[in-house]
């Protein structure tokens, strides 16, 4: 969404166009470059769009913007034609310098993350007891999930320079996919927590862990197909910070309502859903592990509980929740945050994983049921 302060470049737009008809999802990016005949101030920034006829306002969906400060002209790289033009924008908050080392936080993050993922997935499967529980086998989904997450956002900035159009929809729509299944997954780790803590006894559901699977795959995959179905050039080369087009781009949603709601609305659901786990979770903790003799906790327990709860605060994806706090003057601390906490949550469910591990070898051996449902 465009703020009423910026204005469009010389009041010109170049309308390209083939027989009259609407082209639009091009295998091959039309390149249209304008010179800049007018001197461009520190505190504006030239953003490629098009005028959209349907909403009578101009958007980037589908266009890249290829320029440098110390240029004369801007190249619009484009997926479709019609009518173009230089939007002169106010730029974010983010400095250069921010940018470039939340890019690299983000990177060994991710890095990390998934080198943790890959051995907690071998820990489950080399480990009987740990295949054997309801809970563990859940973290594990998420697991999966957030290894498919790190590995397509990490090749996807070098697929999406190699300008390979065709192969960039494929990145972007498993990019896509996987970010679904991680928020879905997220979410089933709270419904299994209320479960657990809430819904005790007289509970039995039949084949349990098919029916969590059916939506924690199947649901990103309605979203994924339907949103190809209804618009198929919602997927392609997109900016990997949408409020700086020139910076690099990833293969992911060029549409900017698509990915609003398919990510943001969701995951908002999501976050507002396991926000209420997480306080029943507290909630419980407390009252189990109030000591009614002494007529409070032991520091020990309370140490313990604490890390319990930073635990599953990880495997809900609340800190994933900072997105919604990072802006104004919270912009470059919240990003911080955000990407720090979050490119290292892989990393964080191994470690849950290595404690788990420990614990399974202390304890007798036990197995795990279906979880127990009402009928």
């Amino acid at each position: 969404m465009w703020n009423q302060t910026d204005v469009l470049y010389e009041s010109r737009l170049v309308g390209v166009s083939v027989g009259g008809k609407n082209v639009s999802g091009l295998q091959e990016r039309v390149n249209i470059t304008m010179n800049l005949t007018t001197v461009i101030n520190n505190t504006q920034e030239p953003r490629c769009v098009f005028l959209n006829f349907s909403t009578n306002a101009f958007s980037s969906d589908g266009c890249l913007t290829l320029w440098k400060r110390d240029q004369s002209y801007i190249t619009c790289s484009c997926n479709h034609l019609t009518y173009f033009g230089v939007l002169m924008v106010t730029p974010s908050n983010l400095s250069s310098e921010d940018t470039v080392i939340l890019k690299y936080i983000t990177l060994i993050g991710c890095s990390l993350s998934l080198f943790g993922l890959i051995i907690s997935l071998l820990l489950f499967i080399t480990n009987r007891k740990l295949r054997t529980d309801v809970s563990t086998r859940v973290h594990i989904s998420l697991a999966i999930a957030l290894i498919l997450l790190n590995v397509h956002f990490l090749i996807s900035q070098q697929t999406a320079a190699l300008s390979s159009t065709g192969f960039c929809f494929y990145i972007a729509i498993a990019l896509h996919y996987s970010l679904l299944a991680s928020f879905s997954w997220m979410a089933l780790e709270g419904f299994h927590l209320y479960i657990l803590l809430v819904r005790v006894f007289n509970i039995y559901i039949s084949r349990y862990l098919l029916k969590l699977s059916l939506v924690g795959w199947g649901v990103p995959a309605v979203i994924v197909s339907l949103v190809v179905i209804i618009d198929k050039d919602a997927y392609g080369h997109a900016p990997l910070n949408p409020s700086n087009p020139n910076d690099t781009t990833i293969c992911y949603i060029t549409n900017n309502t698509v990915k609003d709601v398919t990510t943001i609305g969701a995951f908002g659901l999501v976050f507002i859903f396991n926000m209420i786990m997480l306080v029943v979770t507290i909630r419980q903790v407390l009252s189990l592990r109030h000591d009614k003799e002494f007529g409070q906790s032991n520091y020990g327990r309370v140490k313990g509980d604490i890390l319990v709860l930073l635990g599953i605060s990880i495997l809900l994806g609340i800190t994933w929740g900072l997105v919604f706090f990072s802006f104004g003057s919270l912009t470059t601390p919240g990003l911080y945050l955000f990407c720090i906490l979050n490119s290292l949550q892989g990393f964080f469910i191994f470690l849950w994983f290595v404690l788990a591990l420990r614990k399974t070898r202390k304890s007798p051996t036990t197995t795990s049921s279906e979880t127990r449902s009402t009928s």
